[in-house]
């Protein structure tokens, strides 16, 4: 961006700090930020549009509260702890006024409230399929891994996947270009039951997945330029981009590490292949089909 002159250093971090503080996957809500500001409300879902159909493409044919409190008290700390956090400067330009802010976060608390009570009323169908997606959307912060663990708990025990399928599309997202929230089209897909489209499923599950972040996103922006320049508040966003990261640790362990590495081979597969993308930085896609190849190679040993 840089390079096109399209945002300054200070401006990329500015809606970097704000993705961080919103529910929602962070990599696309900045990339419709950045859109907006190039091009308006066109060149913003565009430019989602073109970070996101790929990998999501590619996937159909081929303890939340525990996280919000994680990140309340990562805010809490932050006030107290990171006073000396020099504070952002510079205003940021936007498209987005504020009867659009207030707009985009009253659709979100409607989905957010009607979406439980619709689906309670129809278990199993579409609209229970776009509940679940969409309050994994809504209560995540920080990006695609944190929402690992509140897809597997609403679809595996319900019995609309299994764990296989799960870790199945997890490892296709992984070697896919894109947002790790695409995984959502093959777990939609995978849940469809008998009769149904497997793509209308998977469809209805990548756009509610995404849907609370673009709102938060639309809503949150008049929210940070109150924001700049206010001492505490730069604490508190220090201190919740430090709780992200613990968020994203806890759920690389449960489910990924939990329920695929069972043992002394898988954790030779997992560090090999660790460092084959930190030291060497083999391409993904490669590191996954040597991960798809080891692991039955491994138990014939």
């Amino acid at each position: 961006m840089e390079e096109k002159r399209w945002l300054s250093h200070e401006e990329y971090s500015h809606l970097v700090a704000l993705c961080q503080l919103l529910p929602g996957p962070a990599s696309s809500q900045i990339n419709f930020l950045i859109g907006m500001r190039r091009a308006g409300w066109a060149g913003a879902f565009l430019s989602w549009a073109g970070f996101t159909l790929p990998s999501a493409l590619l996937l159909l044919f081929g303890g939340a509260l525990a996280q919000i409190a994680v990140i309340v008290l990562g805010a809490a700390a932050g006030v107290w702890l990171c006073r000396g956090v020099s504070q952002a400067s510079g205003t940021q330009a936007t498209a987005i006024s504020p009867k659009a802010a207030w707009t985009a976060f009253a659709v979100f608390l409607v989905f957010l409230l009607g979406l439980p009570v619709l689906s309670s009323f129809m278990p199993g169908s579409l609209a229970s399929l776009a509940d679940i997606s969409y309050r994994a959307g809504a209560l995540v912060f920080g990006g695609g891994h944190v929402v690992l663990p509140l897809l597997r708990d609403a679809l595996v025990p319900a019995g609309m996947v299994t764990d296989d399928f799960f870790l199945a599309g997890y490892g296709v997202a992984q070697a896919v270009p894109g947002p790790l929230f695409t995984l959502s089209a093959y777990l939609g897909a995978a849940a469809a039951p008998p009769g149904a489209s497997p793509a209308a499923w998977g469809v209805v599950a990548l756009f509610f997945i995404f849907l609370p972040g673009i709102l938060t996103a639309i809503a949150g922006v008049p929210l940070w330029s109150w924001l700049v320049g206010r001492p505490a508040a730069q604490g508190a966003l220090a201190g919740i981009n430090a709780a992200v990261v613990g968020i994203l640790g806890a759920a690389l362990y449960d489910p990924v590490w939990r329920t695929a590495v069972l043992g002394k081979a898988d954790v030779a597969i997992a560090v090999t292949g660790f460092f084959l993308l930190e030291k060497w930085k083999v391409s993904p896609l490669l590191i996954a089909i040597f991960c798809l190849a080891a692991s039955p190679a491994s138990g014939l040993l």
